[in-house]
């Protein structure tokens, strides 16, 4: 598909053209500049706002004022699955968010957040600063007039809490489950009813009943967000999104408007951003789940039947879309570094790991 096609298709379409010759120019004040980032996340969710915090105060301070970003939560400009189309149209300058939220702009963005039996922080970091990541996501950005990073990873995320114990597949049959990305489209071929609800908005959908079950991150955001008090049943391993990354992206023509040193400022708090917030959910993710255990939440893990089933809707879902030549071409790379990754992380780290539980208890 060429890119008149995606404009075409996309909300994109009929607002790009109204803006063109209308962007939104970033606000000047004595020399110095304004962007305006507006992000997928409500205003202090764990972890996710705080990531997107980092990436916009580093920009201010790297730049010693002259480039200043005026941060938007979801909502306060426009809302969290807006983001997208706010920055290619010139509303705002930038966004901070899961780019698995716009798979309907173009289904290859879901691999700059996660997809289904995906990669690893570690694997995707691996692959986008020393392999095609990096020049793919600008590859794809280019389409849309965006200039993207990777400024965030949540890490490995939880299964998710549930209403009801899962013990084979056919307990999703018509589950009401909240799942965004390529994960969502696989766990709705197991019969789920598939939700893609905000952040912000989940608590209240899950303490409602409007859904049956939700994933969120892990287990420190997961208990800041309070589902405990809703549900005890928490599974700890997930297949959905193994090592989350979030993104950062400016509209194109904003970015090469800027001067070389704003724009390496702003590709270097991204990948800062991506670390730093790497560490915090891991940081924080042991101590929170000792504390969910402590609170009478029962930690699961699903049966081998349901992995299974897991495995073959992920293959099916991810075929479906390898007529589109860019898709194929990201999904064959990610796959190539993953294996490669994956074959010395497994005989090095893996069997420390394992030798180190063993000797150590």
């Amino acid at each position: 598909m060429d890119r008149r096609s995606f404009l075409k298709n996309t909300a994109l379409g009929g607002s790009a053209a109204a803006a063109t010759g209308a962007l939104a120019a970033p606000a000047y004040a004595q020399g110095k500049r304004t962007l305006t980032m507006v992000t997928t996340w409500g205003r202090g969710l764990a972890g996710v706002h705080d990531s997107a915090q980092r990436v916009a105060d580093s920009i201010t301070a790297m730049s010693d004022g002259t480039l200043t970003v005026d941060l938007k939560a979801a909502g306060e400009l426009v809302g969290a699955f807006e983001v997208f189309d706010a920055v290619t149209a010139g509303q705002a300058d930038m966004y901070h968010g899961a780019d698995y939220y716009f798979t309907g702009q173009h289904p290859g963005y879901a691999y700059f957040t996660a997809v289904p039996f995906g990669m690893t922080p570690q694997e995707i970091t691996n692959w986008y600063y020393h392999g095609d990541g990096g020049a793919l996501h600008d590859e794809l950005g280019q389409i849309f007039g965006l200039k993207s990073f990777i400024g965030g990873n949540t890490g490995p995320q939880a299964g998710g809490w549930f209403n009801k114990e899962i013990k084979g597949p056919e307990d999703f049959n018509g589950l009401k489950f909240r799942m965004p990305g390529l994960g969502g489209k696989a766990l709705g071929k197991l019969g789920a009813s598939v939700q893609n609800i905000p952040g912000s908005e989940v608590y209240q959908a899950l303490s409602s009943g409007a859904i049956d079950g939700t994933e969120w991150i892990g287990p420190w955001a997961d208990e800041k967000a309070g589902f405990q008090e809703i549900t005890k049943t928490y599974y700890t391993a997930g297949f959905h999104e193994p090592g989350a990354a979030l993104s950062v992206a400016t509209n194109r023509d904003v970015f090469d408007s800027l001067s070389s040193a704003h724009q390496k400022i702003i590709e270097v708090a991204a990948a800062e951003g991506h670390q730093w917030s790497l560490a915090q959910f891991m940081n924080n993710n042991g101590a929170a789940l000792q504390r969910l255990q402590s609170g009478g939440v029962n930690t699961l893990e699903f049966p081998d039947s349901v992995w299974d089933a897991f495995g073959a809707a992920t293959k099916e879902t991810l075929d479906e879309f390898m007529d589109d030549e860019l898709f194929a071409k990201i999904r064959n790379s990610v796959e190539t570094s993953m294996k490669a990754s994956s074959g010395w992380l497994t005989k090095s780290e893996g069997a420390y790991r394992a030798q180190r539980d063993r000797v150590l208890g």
